[in-house]
């Protein structure tokens, strides 16, 4: 009966499993075997995981983002509607390290994002629409084209040879073209699908939110309208974290959250604390509270992102809102 008892309770334990990625081969890890599993990370390799992980029903599967090399895996493992997570490195060396694990082999990383499942609770991935996938991608090809096109600007002015002005200039010019051509495809891709059009036309209402921040808000924050505004300000990388110890008090300071968002939604309230009234009105509370211009800044972004949540989540214009009806009142 004791035998009886204990198979059963061992057959309910939840099973949790890491996958580790490379460009070649992918290393597979689960909590109730010792040893790893590796395919090629091709489509039969993939097929191979998928089938396997059918069977074992995983309470948790954690994959490693590395850089895009885990997407048809993971986008496998979402059509499958098996419970996928997809991490950051960072935060799984820090568990390593925790765990006093130092040594790095792809099977001991597989091996540590098990536990990483076990321990660290992690969001679940959700299957993206075709268009979202699309967008994401044209919104990541823009910005990567807006960095080489800095990089060029910054050397053509340190440069004094002709040939090589020829060179940077040819390059600037299709870079520009490039970017134009993007620009039209996404502003395509949002105009043919109704969610991303109605989503497009709450953020454009807002003074100082133009095409780029609106575009790379809905192919990067899904999570906008669908939580407060605490949590959607630590995604972004925008909410103010204590620094406490004892007596002593430090500064709150931000960091962490996606970059990419944070980046533009930074130059969109340069421009709002210049023509947005809410937003004017609040920085200039701060300034006259003697905060320094880069913490009057970030609390601006605070306070937009905040707005622009809740007019997504009621499905409101920026006119619609209560802050915007009282500011004259």
């Amino acid at each position: 009966m004791t035998t009886s008892t204990s198979s059963s309770s061992s057959a309910a334990e939840p099973i949790y499993v890491g996958i580790d990625v490379a460009a070649e081969k992918l290393d597979l890890a689960r909590s109730d075997a010792p040893h790893c599993f590796t395919v090629a990370n091709d489509p039969q390799g993939i097929a191979q995981i998928v089938d396997l992980l059918i069977a074992l029903k995983p309470t948790t599967i954690v994959v490693e983002a590395t850089g895009g090399l885990e997407r048809p895996l993971v986008a496998a493992l979402l059509e499958a509607h098996l419970p996928v997570a997809l991490v950051s490195p960072a935060k799984v060396r820090h568990l390593a390290k925790a765990l006093g694990i130092l040594a790095k082999t792809d099977a001991i990383d597989a091996h540590v994002l098990v536990e990483f499942a076990r321990r660290g609770a992690p969001r679940l991935a959700e299957k993206r629409s075709e268009n979202l996938s699309e967008l994401e991608a044209l919104v990541t090809c823009r910005r990567q084209l807006t960095h080489v096109r800095t990089e060029q600007i910054n050397r053509r002015r340190t440069t004094t040879s002709k040939p090589a002005l020829r060179s940077i200039d040819a390059v600037l010019k299709t870079v520009d073209r490039q970017i134009e051509s993007l620009d039209q495809q996404i502003k395509k891709l949002i105009d043919s699908d109704d969610d991303f059009r109605n989503l497009d036309r709450l953020l454009r209402s807002v003074p100082g939110v133009g095409p780029i921040l609106g575009a790379t808000l809905t192919a990067e924050l899904p999570e906008l309208g669908q939580t407060d505004h605490r949590q959607i300000s630590a995604l972004v990388g925008v909410a103010p974290y204590n620094c406490d110890s004892g007596c002593i008090k430090g500064k709150r300071r931000i960091r962490g959250g996606r970059t990419s968002v944070r980046s533009v939604l930074y130059m969109a309230t340069v421009a709002a604390i210049r023509f947005n009234p809410v937003i004017k009105r609040f920085a200039e509370g701060l300034r006259r509270r003697g905060k320094c211009e880069k913490v009057l800044i970030v609390a601006s972004m605070r306070k937009l992102l905040g707005l622009l949540n809740a007019m997504v989540r009621d499905n409101l214009t920026w006119n619609q809102l209560t802050a915007v009806k009282t500011l004259d009142a």
